[in-house]
C-alpha cells in the first residue's frame, strides 16, 4: 500500500522556486545588508525545507518498524535506493556542465572546481570540503553533499536511538529525547567552526551544521504517530513571523554562514522554526486544511515530482540566462531572472527526471525477488 502524501511531494516545488528566487536575487545584486536585502536571501529556506523533509521521509520506514514490532528496513536497500534516485541525475547534471563549460562559460563564471580533479571531486560530492573545489553552474550543489553524509548517517543514529537507547520498543519519549540530544550536535559545531580561525573556512557547510533540520524531520516521524491534527493556519503564521524574524540583524548577513556563531545559531534555529511550521500540518492523516489541499494540488505536486531534477540544473540555466539578457555583475531584475530561469528549467528538469527514472526500478545487486 502507498504511503505517499501529496502534500508533501507538493511543497517541494515551493522549496525548490524559493530557492531559485534567492539565487535570482544574489545574482541580481539583491543581497544588500540591509532588511529587504536579507529578506530576499532568506529564501534560501528552501533548502532546510528540503532537510526536514528528508529526515521525515527517511526515518519513517524504522519508526513504522518500531510501531508495530517487526524487522527494521534493510540498510543495503535503503542505501541502493538512495543512490539510484540521486547519482544518476546528478551525474548527468555535472557531466553536462562540464561539457557545456568547455565551449561556452558566462562572463562572470568563476575559475574554481576546473579540470579533471575538479571533476572527480563534484562526481563524489567532495567539493565541499576545502576551498575551490565548487564549480559554476553547481554551486548548489554543497546542500546535497551535506544530505548524501545524513543518509549515511541515518541508519547509525536509527540504530543507536531505536535498537539500544530503546531497546528495541516503541518508546517514543524516549526516542525524541534522543533526537534532540543529536539535534545538539549542530550549535555546538557552529560554535566550534564559525569564527574559528583555526577551523577549515568550508567547515560551516558541512553537514553537522545542517543536522539539525534533518533530525527535526525525523522529530516529526515520531510525533506523526502520536496525532492526528495539526492546524495549518496558526503553524504557517508563526513560520512566515519566523521568516520575516530571520531578516532582521539578529540573524546575520545576507549569506548561508554569518559571521558569528550566535547569528548562525540564531538563523538555522529560525529555519528549523519555519521548516517544521510548514511541513507539520502536512504530516497528518487529516489532509483538509487550505495548506494541505494547496501543496496536494495537481499542478504543485507535478512540480514537486521534478523539484529534485529542478533544482540541480537551475543555477546553470540561471548563469546563461544572465548572461543572455545581458545583465552585468549583481545587475538586472530579479523577476525577470527568476522567471526566465523557472521557465527555462522546468522542461529541462522533466526531461532529466524522465530520462533517470527507468533506473529508479533497477534491483539491488544480489537481491532476491520472494517466490524465486
Amino acid at each position: 500500500m502507498s504511503t505517499r502524501i501529496d502534500s508533501l511531494t507538493g511543497i517541494r516545488a515551493v522549496a525548490a522556486l524559493i530557492v531559485c528566487l534567492t539565487h535570482a536575487a544574489f545574482w541580481t545584486g539583491g543581497y544588500t545588508d540591509d532588511y529587504v536585502g536579507r529578506l530576499f536571501s532568506r529564501f534560501e529556506i528552501g533548502v532546510a525545507i528540503f532537510f526536514v523533509l528528508s529526515g521525515f521521509l527517511l526515518f519513517r520506514p524504522w519508526v513504522r518498524a518500531a510501531v508495530d514490532d517487526s524487522t527494521p528496513p534493510s540498510v543495503q536497500t535503503y542505501a541502493w535506493h538512495r543512490a539510484r534516485r540521486i547519482l544518476p541525475a546528478y551525474w548527468l547534471t555535472v557531466l553536462a556542465v562540464y561539457a557545456l563549460f568547455t565551449v561556452y562559460a558566462p562572463p562572470d563564471a568563476a575559475p574554481t572546481g576546473t579540470g579533471w580533479s575538479g571533476l572527480v571531486r563534484n562526481l563524489t560530492l567532495t567539493q565541499v570540503y576545502g576551498v575551490g573545489h565548487l564549480h559554476s553552474g553547481l554551486t548548489q550543489m554543497w546542500s546535497l553533499a551535506a544530505e548524501v553524509v545524513f543518509y549515511l548517517l541515518l541508519p547509525v543514529i536509527a540504530w543507536v536511538l531505536i535498537r539500544v537507547v530503546c531497546g528495541g520498543r516503541w518508546r517514543p519519549d524516549v526516542l525524541i529525547v534522543g533526537l534532540l540530544a543529536v539535534m545538539c550536535i549542530s550549535p555546538i559545531w557552529a560554535l566550534a567552526v564559525v569564527g574559528n580561525t583555526g577551523a577549515d573556512l568550508t567547515a560551516r557547510l558541512w553537514a553537522p551544521a545542517f543536522l539539525w533540520w534533518f533530525v527535526a524531520g525525523m522529530v516529526l516521524a515520531v510525533v506523526a504517530r502520536l496525532i492526528r491534527r495539526w492546524p495549518a493556519t496558526p503553524s504557517f503564521a508563526v513560520a512566515v513571523a519566523a521568516f520575516a524574524l530571520s531578516a532582521t540583524g539578529i540573524a546575520g548577513e545576507p549569506t548561508i554562514t554569518p559571521t558569528t556563531a550566535s547569528a548562525t545559531i540564531v538563523k538555522h534555529l529560525l529555519y528549523l522554526v519555519i521548516a517544521v511550521g510548514l511541513i507539520g500540518p502536512l504530516i497528518v492523516s487529516d489532509q483538509s486544511s487550505w495548506w494541505a489541499r494547496l501543496c496536494g494540488s495537481r499542478p504543485m505536486v507535478w512540480l514537486g515530482e521534478i523539484s529534485y531534477e529542478f533544482f540541480l540544473v537551475h543555477v546553470v540555466v540561471l548563469e546563461v540566462a544572465v548572461d543572455v539578457l545581458g545583465y552585468g555583475v549583481f545587475q538586472g531584475s530579479m523577476i525577470v531572472t527568476f522567471v526566465v530561469t523557472t521557465v527555462a528549467s522546468v522542461p529541462i528538469a522533466w526531461v532529466l527526471h524522465r530520462a533517470t527514472a527507468p533506473l529508479w526500478r533497477i534491483r539491488r545487486p544480489g537481491h532476491v525477488v520472494a517466490g524465486r
